[in-house]
């Protein structure tokens, strides 16, 4: 089988994991990376092995051999970064959030449709073994109807107005860095919410330092979740259903394990690993999709990332949270 020729637009934490996570696919080749400058791109390829090194985002974007890129720049360049490499041809594999609102997500995906190019958000947490076990679980209704859901992602850090946690520019805060994890497995579990409820607390730079949310659907289903980049949390995840349910271990985001009550039936540890560093099953995905000349994921459609960012959206707009770009597309 050909290798999938990859290009990854950033050199940062994030564009390194992954670089580490295509290693463990024997069908992807790390082509080219794009940098903002020739230093970075030169460190990162003698890290990875990468031969064809770029100054530019442009320049990688250009790149006729490169058929996918992976956009790990910060939150606030998603929008911008995604968009150029459409508009040059080629598939992305965007990391999370996808954009910083909804109309910077909806205007990506209107390029990709129109170019019918393959588009998805890098939910990674979404394609690991043990999340693929729990929609199997629920499909067979192993725990009934799924009635609540539980899920918390939080960890302590030092306030820095210099972190691009702490920057309203860059989109930070807990909602859109560590938040959108649990909204994303309340979407994979219960669907698009019917009414938001939220608070959070907003630290002296403007972002919000800790939050809860509140979801709930139509038939009564609740998704009660919490993020934080100042407190450190369980990140324990549990479905509860009408006849069981579904504890996810720690850290649930990356899980290899989760603990099975169904009714009448003692309690099951189920695991399943995790390969690699995780990165490589999301990469996996949209090289399934190349291949099979699918323009998205059915297990993270467009749509989906839409209604989340929509979502994410409507709980900043609880708390009077702006971020700057917020009013060039809103």
């Amino acid at each position: 089988m050909d290798k999938v020729r990859w290009g990854i637009l950033g050199t940062g934490y994030i564009a390194r994991k992954f670089a580490e996570g295509l290693a463990f696919l024997p069908d992807a080749e790390l082509a080219a990376v794009g940098s903002r400058s020739q230093a970075a791109a030169d460190a990162f390829g003698d890290e990875f092995g990468v031969r064809r090194r770029y100054a530019s985002y442009e320049a990688l974007a250009e790149d006729p051999d490169v058929e996918v890129v992976y956009v790990a720049t910060p939150h606030s360049l998603h929008e911008d970064n995604s968009r150029l490499c459409l508009e040059a041809g080629r598939a992305i594999l965007c990391e999370k959030p996808f954009a910083i609102n909804a109309a910077e997500a909806a205007g990506v995906i209107e390029v990709a449709r129109e170019k019918r190019l393959f588009l998805m958000e890098a939910m990674w947490t979404r394609f690991l073994p043990l999340l693929v076990e729990v929609r199997s679980l629920l499909a067979q209704q192993v725990i009934g109807e799924v009635r609540m859901v539980t899920a918390d992602f939080g960890f302590r850090t030092e306030v820095d107005p210099g972190n691009r946690l702490f920057d309203p520019a860059l989109g930070g805060g807990a909602l859109l860095d560590v938040g959108i994890y649990p909204v994303a497995l309340a979407f994979m579990v219960l669907g698009r919410p019917a009414h938001i409820m939220s608070m959070a607390h907003l630290g002296r730079t403007g972002v919000d330092e800790q939050a809860a949310v509140i979801l709930s659907y139509e038939q009564g289903q609740l998704a009660v979740l919490t993020a934080a980049i100042r407190t450190q949390t369980p990140q324990e995840a549990t479905l509860f259903g009408t006849q069981g349910s579904i504890k996810i271990h720690s850290p649930w985001w990356r899980a290899s394990r989760l603990t099975l009550a169904s009714e009448g039936e003692p309690e099951r540890i189920i695991d399943r690993p995790i390969e690699g560093n995780g990165y490589n099953y999301e990469a996996a995905e949209v090289m399934r999709c190349l291949r099979a000349g699918r323009p998205e994921s059915e297990v993270m459609p467009l749509d989906e990332t839409l209604a989340i960012m929509k979502t994410l959206d409507e709980i900043r707009a609880q708390w009077g949270l702006k971020y700057p770009s917020d009013g060039v597309t809103q």
